[in-house]
């Protein structure tokens, strides 16, 4: 599996990354472990989780995921394996965490707090890259740096990341951090799919000039890019099929992500694979993987059977005609999530 740099810092990753976000909830624990190896066997180095996971997020699982991952990590080499987590951002905003009664917030002492118990979850001395989960720009930029640097300082963080930032975000961390000689952020985990080319309007550029990776979730559009929600299904079991029982902010993110719009382009998307000879799945992983800014794609998996697919995209480099194919539906439906 092809490895690269995340950031200008000396970390190398696989270009596939596995999430964990469903571990602990949708996921049981032993399918859970079950795909966490078969990652590690075919190549996979690079896996990410969150102290706010599984998701949504609900204080009867809050760090469930990070005991599972942990559980697993006890079986390999500490070394052999780049681990990534998150810290919450502020919760009185469009997300209420799990963690700290609902309290979080990117200050010095949240921070602190929230790498003690991952680090205890995840029964390591260190994380190799602590990403804010999302932003808090109501927080002095000065704090949240400050107190992310003492933590590479100390030994318990290698390298930071942010999440869900927007670029001017990234730009005054950036300036913060170097302002103040603090470790800055070398990666950025955001949304990025063929129905989400959102990132490449402004961010890309900022990742390409400031030397940050992007390591990009939902390249599956939460499973939309599939085709599995087409022609009206709603699979029993799948996360947009529950999110809509839900109500609430999880029915308003599905009709986001499962629109009229996001489906009309996943019926063309759907052609582009036939064409190409493979996966609708393996289409969406191979393309986001192919881009000068992206590190390293987060997958994801609630079951084993769906990881064959993600898998093939692994050694796969898509040729110009199916890049094009893909461009084409962009301009034909601009924007389908909004």
């Amino acid at each position: 599996m092809k490895t690269r740099r995340l950031g200008t810092s000396a970390i190398a990753v696989s270009d596939i990354c596995m999430g964990t976000m469903t571990f602990g909830a949708q996921t049981d624990e032993k399918m859970s472990l079950r795909i966490l190896d078969q990652a590690f066997d075919i190549g996979i180095n690079f896996y990410d989780t969150a102290e706010n996971y599984p998701v949504p997020p609900e204080p009867k699982w809050a760090g469930r995921t990070e005991e599972i991952v942990g559980k697993w990590l006890a079986t390999k080499d500490r070394d052999a394996v780049i681990l990534a987590t998150k810290v919450c951002g502020p919760s009185h905003g469009w997300l209420k965490a799990s963690q700290r009664a609902g309290m979080t917030a990117l200050d010095r002492h949240n921070i602190t707090r929230a790498v003690e118990a991952s680090l205890k979850r995840l029964g390591t001395d260190y994380v190799d890259v602590y990403q804010t989960h999302w932003p808090d720009h109501d927080t002095a930029f000065d704090e949240t740096m400050r107190a992310l640097d003492d933590l590479v300082r100390s030994g318990k963080v290698r390298i930071l990341g942010c999440s869900n930032e927007t670029s001017w975000g990234l730009m005054k961390s950036l300036e913060t951090s170097r302002r103040r000689g603090l470790a800055e952020y070398q990666t950025i985990q955001n949304n990025f799919s063929m129905n989400n080319r959102r990132f490449e309007d402004e961010l890309a550029q900022v990742c390409r000039k400031e030397g940050v990776s992007l390591i990009p979730y939902s390249p599956l559009a939460g499973g939309v890019l599939s085709g599995k929600y087409n022609s009206g299904e709603r699979p029993e079991g799948a996360r947009f099929s529950r999110y809509l029982e839900m109500g609430g902010r999880q029915a308003a993110m599905t009709r986001r992500f499962v629109g009229e719009k996001p489906l009309a382009s996943v019926e063309r998307f759907l052609a582009v694979a036939v064409e190409a000879e493979m996966s609708p799945v393996t289409l969406a992983v191979a393309w986001s993987k192919q881009h000068d800014f992206v590190a390293s794609t987060i997958v994801g998996a609630s079951h084993e059977s769906q990881l064959a697919e993600i898998f093939a995209a692994s050694e796969l480099e898509l040729d110009e005609e199916t890049m094009r194919a893909v461009h084409r539906v962009t301009r034909e439906i601009m924007y389908p999530m909004g």
